[in-house]
């Protein structure tokens, strides 16, 4: 893909609960239809960019939305192998892990991501990550 965009900041970034993925992806989706349906569609544009961080975090974002918490880890760990400062999956990722109750791993996740924020000099992720880890460490 060609867009010019930050891969430290997703589209749709800045909500309460973090940064989420764009409710319409690159491909023309509407957003009228059931979230089910970018899933296979994500999967075929991975297949044309496999090292496309922005279609790799989507995935991961599409399985985490499943429940699919080992699924959207390894999406996530493969976006962070093509791009270490894309910030949000970190975030995600450690989001993910926490639902599943997962609570070591999802800290270390967030030092990791925290770290990586910090080296980027990205603000909006530092205290969206350090929030996150805050409220879980307690």
């Amino acid at each position: 893909m060609t867009q010019d965009r930050n891969p430290a900041v997703p589209p749709g970034s800045g909500a309460a609960n973090g940064p989420s993925a764009p409710s319409t992806p690159a491909t023309g989706t509407s957003p009228s239809k059931p979230a089910g349906d970018r899933l296979p569609q994500l999967l075929r544009l991975v297949e044309a960019e496999p090292n496309d961080a922005f279609l790799l975090y989507g995935v991961a974002q599409e399985y985490g939305r499943r429940g699919a918490t080992d699924e959207a880890v390894r999406w996530y760990d493969r976006c962070l192998a093509v791009d270490p400062a894309y910030c949000y999956a970190y975030y995600h990722k450690a989001k993910a892990l926490e639902e599943a109750d997962r609570i070591p791993e999802a800290v270390a996740v967030l030092r990791a991501g925290l770290i990586k924020a910090k080296a980027v000099r990205d603000a909006q992720a530092i205290n969206e990550i350090a929030g996150f880890l805050d409220a879980i460490s307690d």
